[in-house]
């Protein structure tokens, strides 16, 4: 277990190219972690990118069940929490959650499987091997959108040799255990296998006044099956199953003043509504099947890919008032979900070691897509609006993709080599678009519409690097790349028209230079790079005054220029020091017909008149969800008990200066202040790694922060309040462990 803690501990990884550090019993083999960003197992220190790497062991000391709570590790990433899409944001790009078809900016591989939508992946940090997170498009190598980066989770495999372990937690905060574990082996000369299953059965953080519960309740069961077949030296496969099934009840939205800065409390009042159950219930399934097959110094790589959930989320938003009491449960709606995807991939290794290097292969994926949207009003303003009725919209699309992509190495000398990738992808979709009234004497939106589409696009992801190795411990690069995403169709906006249903793609260019260096015979680890990231097309969320819904568009332009920096620091064995920081400036370019701002006075943006709303350009306003300033430090100490026994404790702090996290930028209910959140872990138990206990304490000083905001406005309610969704709070639990 020491190993494990020791690697987990010291795997935070550089802002700029990692510094991910792998540490085993001395510091002198910093930068050995092996990732496969370029398709090829390589050292994390030797590749000329921008990312980061978590390991396996450091997301389950910290028992790191979400995206949330994983990106704290990674400065410059950042996660919009909502009651629909969680939204992934790198250097302050990612797709507006308000529309469900979007594709993600920032896209998931789940062992090598594209997982464009977060529902895809519901077991994501479950007895895992590493997370590699790769800022910058992506498009060359790992292409379809990938305009601002890219997250690839690579599960554990079976071991040569058997092991088995369990973990139990028990979170006082959450009342309720979670269990997890694995058994790993061969079964055969030729075939291993391995078996990892985890439960999770948890209260909430926020106290529903309505019903005593505390919310939302974590319910899941999740397995994955691993199977390795190598039957010669030239070839093995990989296939590997994962199930999981997770209900989530109640909600996670608490009411605050509108005009006052966020507070955010622990309670809420939320009372059953007509169309079901407040909460989020998924089943999921993903396989994925890899084949290698050494052609003599050449390798064959296959990855075949099928991806499956249906879910349904029904919300409710914060009945209590602010000022005192409660209010009419007036406004709530439910997206149930359906999807599947195929995908094939095949691709050519070219031997390491040559003049010329190079990695060809061709890509295809086809996907359906089924939303519905209820979305139902109970509004009782006697003279002013009195109003029952549910409002229904169905959307259906049909999607393929087929892209060809290489990238070459030439290295003119043994420390100079130039890198080029390109990709070339076409992406075919088809659209449909159906809204009705299910009840009521009325529309109160404009429901009754219609839409059609279909669309296909031509896209090209080139890239450029230049890798210069001054020392075989310092090497310095510099990047150019484009990435691109495709336009899609509106999936649930009310009032959608063939003239609205369609939004155009959005495009990346990238220009990054960094360096990467171990000092001190590995003791000390320093990384920086500088960026300057720009966007054409960018798709976003607009609000329609006039209608009263959100709308998909385009903005112009945005961009994204920062400096990305870390240090790892080794002064004595068993201590260690890691610092990632990061400083960005992310702002619209370019901006026109875009929604008024709460800091625009009404006589610059009007929202009461389309005109004038038409006419707002917010160009130089920043980006939602985007921090100037992120940083995440930890410090690990080991300290022995004797021969046999050992405390590890690790103590980590991470945190974000102020940033808008809603859609009008107001600087009070919808600014999130700037916060650090404080987390430890001391673990006692033997040298060998039999067991372990551990207690693990996770945002100790208890900041109350939000993922998103919005104003409920009257008259949909009487009581005009912000809604937002509160991160969860201080979380202390106790941990136990065996391994076999």
């Amino acid at each position: 277990m020491i190993a494990r803690v020791l690697l987990s501990t010291t795997m935070l990884v550089s802002l700029c190219a990692g510094s991910a550090l792998a540490a085993d019993e001395t510091p002198t083999n910093l930068g050995e972690v092996v990732v496969t960003a370029q398709k090829r197992a390589e050292k994390l220190q030797d590749v000329p990118i921008s990312m980061e790497v978590v390991s396996g062991d450091k997301l389950s000391d910290f028992n790191t069940n979400d995206f949330k709570a994983m990106f704290k590790f990674t400065p410059n990433v950042a996660v919009q929490t909502t009651a629909g899409n969680d939204v992934i944001y790198i250097r302050g790009f990612g797709s507006p959650p308000a529309n469900f078809s979007f594709d993600q900016a920032v896209s998931l591989y789940m062992d090598g499987i594209y997982a464009g939508r977060n529902r895809q992946a519901q077991a994501p940090f479950f007895d895992l091997a590493r997370v590699e997170v790769l800022r910058g498009p992506q498009g060359a190598l790992f292409g379809k959108n990938t305009p601002a980066g890219a997250v690839s989770v690579v599960s554990a495999g079976p071991t040569s040799a058997f092991e088995a372990a369990i973990k139990g937690v028990y979170s006082f905060d959450l009342k309720g255990p979670e269990v997890s574990g694995h058994i790993s082996g061969p079964i055969s000369e030729t075939l291993g296998a391995r078996l990892a299953v985890k439960f999770v059965d948890q209260d909430g953080y926020i106290e529903n006044l309505a019903n005593g519960r505390d919310e939302p309740q974590n319910r899941s069961a999740l397995a994955r099956l691993t199977l390795r077949y190598a039957p010669t030296d030239t070839f093995d496969y990989n296939l590997k199953v994962e199930y999981a099934d997770k209900e989530v009840k109640g909600g996670l939205n608490v009411s605050s003043p509108l005009t006052t800065p966020q507070q955010p409390k622990t309670t809420r009042f939320s009372t059953q509504n007509p169309i079901g159950p407040e909460g989020t219930k998924v089943t999921s399934w993903l396989v994925s099947g890899t084949g290698n097959y050494q052609m003599g110094d050449f390798t064959l790589t296959s990855i075949t890919g099928y991806s499956f959930f249906r879910s349904n989320i029904v919300n409710n938003f914060d009945q209590a008032v602010p000022a005192g009491g409660t209010t009419r449960n007036s406004v709530y709606n439910s997206y149930p979900e359906h999807f599947r995807q195929w995908s094939q991939e095949v691709r050519l290794l070219s031997p390491t070691g040559r003049k010329f290097e190079y990695i060809v292969g061709a890509y295809y994926d086809t996907a359906l897509y089924r939303l519905t949207q209820l979305g139902g009003f109970d509004i009782n303003i006697p003279g002013v609006l009195v109003y029952q009725g549910l409002l229904n919209t169905e959307f259906r699309q049909r999607s393929e993709s087929f892209s060809v992509f290489g990238q070459g190495t030439l290295n003119f000398t043994e420390d100079l080599r130039a890198i080029g990738s390109l990709r070339y992808t076409q992406t075919d979709k088809r659209g449909h678009f159906f809204g009705r009234l299910r009840s009521g004497p009325f529309a109160l939106r404009p429901v009754n519409a219609r839409a059609n589409g279909k669309l296909s696009e031509d896209n090209i992801d080139p890239s450029i690097t230049l890798q210069y190795d001054f020392t075989p411990q310092v090497m310095a690069y510099a990047t150019f790349g484009r990435g691109s995403k495709s336009g899609g169709f509106v999936s649930n906006t009310y009032g959608t028209t063939d003239a609205s249903f369609r939004y155009r793609p959005e495009e990346s260019e990238n220009i990054e230079a960094g360096i990467k260096s171990t000092l001190a015979d590995g003791k000390l680890v320093l990384n920086v790079s500088v960026y300057d990231t720009s966007f054409k097309d960018l798709q976003v969320s607009v609000y329609n005054s006039a209608l009263q819904v959100y709308q998909t568009g385009n903005a112009a332009s945005a961009s994204s220029k920062g400096v990305e920096g870390s240090a790892a620091w080794y002064p004595m064995d068993n201590l260690s020091f890691t610092l990632a920081a990061a400083y960005q400036d992310a702002k619209y370019d370019d901006y026109p017909g875009a929604a008024c701002l709460a800091s625009q006075p009404i006589t610059t943006c009007n929202p009461a008149n389309p005109a004038s709303a038409a006419a707002n350009n917010i160009a130089g306003s920043p980006l939602p969800y985007t921090s100037k300033f992120s940083y995440s430090l930890q410090a690990r100490h080991r300290f022995d008990l004797g021969e046999d026994n050992v405390i590890d404790t690790t103590i980590g702090l991470s945190g974000r200066s102020k940033y808008f996290d809603s859609d009008n930028q107001s600087p009070l209910f919808g600014r999130q202040k700037g916060y650090s959140k404080l987390d430890a872990r001391v673990q006692y138990g033997p040298v060998d790694e039999r067991w372990h206990v551990a207690v693990v304490g996770k945002n100790l000083t208890n900041e109350k922060t939000t993922g998103s905001a919005f104003n409920l406005p009257f008259p949909i309610t009487a009581a005009p309040r912000a809604i937002m969704y509160l991160e969860e709070t201080r979380n202390i639990s106790i941990e136990a462990g065996m391994r076999f």
